[in-house]
C-alpha cells in the first residue's frame, strides 16, 4: 500500500479534503507540474495569449454543442427545421446556435494567430517539433470537424457545399469513386451522408481532438515554452534549478490569460448580439434556405478559414500543371548541375516520372493533391528550416519580406475564395499557391542567407 500523508489534525477542512484527494489523485502534483512550478519564459508577449484562447473557445463548442444537440434531428427531412426550432422555440436558442456558429470562426482565428506565432519565433524547432507535429494534427482534425457541421444546418450552401467537397474525392484515381461512395453512404449527398457526418462531428472527431490537445500541452510542458527571443530558459537555472529568465505560469500568466479571456469575450460577445452572420462570412445567406438538390446556388463557396485553400483548388487548372511540368523540369536541370555519375541517372529519372505523372492524371485530381498538400507540408515545417537562429528578431531584415508577402497572399487567397471565380483572380490565385508553396520548399535554402544577428544568452525583457 502507497504511503498516505495525513493532514495535521488542526488543519482546516479544505486541507483536510484535499490532502484526502492527493492520497488518491495527483492533484496537487498535477497543479504544481503545470501551473505554479511550471516556469515559462518572463518575456512572452500579446502573441502567447492565444493558446489559451484556443482552449477557451474549445470549450465554448463543446459546452453549446451539447445543448444543440439535444434539440437537432440528424435528418435530411427535420435537419433544417430542428434548426429553426431551436432558433426560435427553444429557450436560448438562438444565443446557444450563434455562439456555436461564431465560435466556429473564433476557433479559426485564434488557432491561426496561434500557428503564425509558432512560425515567426520558430517554436517548431529543436526541441519543439513534436509539439508542433501535434499542433498540425489539431489543426487537421479541426478542419475536419468544421467540415462536417457545416453540413448540420441542411441549408442550401450546407448542402451543396458538401456535394462539390465529397465530389472531389471522385476525383482520386482507381478508388476514387468508391471512396467517395464511401464518404456519402450513398450515390448522393442525402440522410445517410447527414447520418454519418453528425456522427464525426459529434462523437469521433471531438475525442481525437481532445486527444491531441492533451498531447499538445504534455508534450510542450515536457520541453518547454518557446518565447520571442528563441532562447532556451532550461540552459540557465540558479542553484534551486530554477529558471534565471522563468517565472511561474500561475499566478503570473494565469492571470495575464485571464485578461486577454476577458477582452477576447467582450468582442466575441459582440459579434453573437449584433452581428452573428458578420455580413455572410461567418454565416452565409443562402444557408438560412432549406437545402433543394434540385435548385444549384449561383456561387458555391466553403466557409471562410476554408478559402485560402478552396483558392488552391481552383486555380489549379491544365495551365497550372503545365507551369508546374514546367518547373519540375527547371528544377530537375538545377539539380543535375550540382551532381554526377549515378545520381544524375536518378534525377533524371524523378523528373521524367514526375512530368509524366502530372501529365497523366486531369488537373481536378492535382487540385485536390495541392489543397492536401498545403496543409500536410505544415507537418515538415521543422526540417525545412535550416536558418541558425529561431526568432525573426534575429534573421536579417529581408526574411521579415518573405513572412509578410506570405501572409498577404494567403490572405488575397482567402479573398478570391470568397469570390466568384474569373480569369485575373485565377492567375492571382495561381501565383499565390506558387508562392506559398515554394515559401516552404526553397525554405532549406533560404533560409539560411543573409546576415543574422547575435542572439543573446538570456532573455530580452523590459517591465510592463
Amino acid at each position: 500500500m502507497a504511503d498516505f500523508k495525513t493532514a495535521p489534525a488542526d488543519a482546516s477542512v479544505g486541507v483536510k479534503f484535499m490532502s484526502w484527494v492527493d492520497n488518491r489523485f495527483p492533484a496537487t502534483q498535477l497543479f504544481k507540474a503545470h501551473m505554479s512550478e511550471y516556469y515559462a519564459p518572463k518575456n512572452f508577449n500579446f502573441f502567447y495569449i492565444f493558446g489559451a484562447l484556443a482552449v477557451l473557445v474549445l470549450v465554448i463548442q463543446i459546452v453549446t454543442g451539447i445543448f444543440l444537440t439535444m434539440h437537432y434531428k440528424p435528418d435530411a427531412s427535420m435537419a433544417f427545421a430542428s434548426v429553426e426550432y431551436i432558433m426560435r422555440d427553444v429557450p436560448w436558442g438562438w444565443l446557444i446556435r450563434y455562439m456555436h456558429s461564431t465560435g466556429a470562426s473564433a476557433f479559426f482565428v485564434v488557432v491561426y494567430m496561434h500557428m503564425y506565432r509558432g512560425l515567426i519565433y520558430g517554436s517548431y524547432r529543436k526541441p519543439r517539433e513534436l509539439v508542433w507535429i501535434f499542433g498540425c494534427a489539431i489543426f487537421l482534425a479541426l478542419m475536419a470537424e468544421a467540415f462536417m457541421g457545416y453540413l448540420l444546418p441542411w441549408g442550401q450552401m450546407s448542402y451543396w457545399g458538401a456535394q462539390v467537397i465529397v465530389n472531389l474525392f471522385a476525383a482520386v484515381p482507381f478508388i476514387g469513386p468508391d471512396l467517395a461512395l464511401l464518404i456519402r453512404g450513398d450515390y448522393v449527398v442525402g440522410d445517410a451522408t447527414l447520418n454519418r457526418f453528425f456522427s464525426f462531428h459529434v462523437i469521433a472527431v471531438p475525442l481525437v481532438l481532445l486527444g491531441l490537445v492533451v498531447a499538445h500541452i504534455i508534450a510542450l510542458h515536457e520541453v518547454g515554452s518557446n518565447n520571442p527571443d528563441g532562447v532556451e530558459i532550461k540552459a540557465k537555472k540558479d542553484a534551486k534549478g530554477i529558471p534565471l529568465d522563468g517565472i511561474p505560469f500561475h499566478p503570473y500568466y494565469s492571470v495575464h490569460d485571464i485578461f486577454a479571456v476577458t477582452m477576447f469575450l467582450m468582442v466575441f460577445c459582440a459579434i453573437v448580439f449584433f452581428g452573428p452572420e458578420l455580413g455572410g462570412y461567418f454565416l452565409e445567406y443562402n444557408n438560412f434556405i432549406p437545402a433543394d438538390p434540385l435548385k444549384t446556388p449561383a456561387h458555391i463557396a466553403p466557409v471562410w478559414y476554408f478559402t485560402p485553400y478552396y483558392s488552391m483548388l481552383r486555380a489549379t487548372n491544365d495551365g497550372m500543371v503545365n507551369v508546374l511540368c514546367g518547373l519540375a523540369g527547371i528544377a530537375g536541370l538545377i539539380s543535375l548541375l550540382g551532381v554526377k555519375g549515378k545520381s544524375r541517372i536518378a534525377i533524371a529519372v524523378s523528373v521524367i516520372v514526375g512530368i509524366a505523372l502530372l501529365k497523366t492524371f486531369d488537373a481536378k485530381f492535382w487540385g485536390v493533391v495541392v489543397m492536401g498538400a498545403a496543409v500536410i507540408i505544415l507537418f515538415f515545417l521543422p526540417w525545412l528550416d535550416n536558418s541558425p537562429v529561431k526568432s525573426i528578431r534575429y534573421r536579417p531584415g529581408w526574411h521579415k519580406v518573405m513572412y509578410g508577402i506570405f501572409v498577404v497572399f494567403f490572405a488575397v487567397l482567402g479573398y478570391l475564395g470568397i469570390q466568384p471565380p474569373s480569369e485575373i483572380g485565377t492567375l492571382v490565385a495561381q501565383i499565390g499557391t506558387l508562392f506559398y508553396f515554394g515559401f516552404f520548399l526553397l525554405m532549406p535554402w533560404w533560409s539560411t542567407i543573409g546576415t543574422f544577428k547575435q542572439v543573446p544568452d538570456r532573455v530580452t525583457f523590459a517591465a510592463h
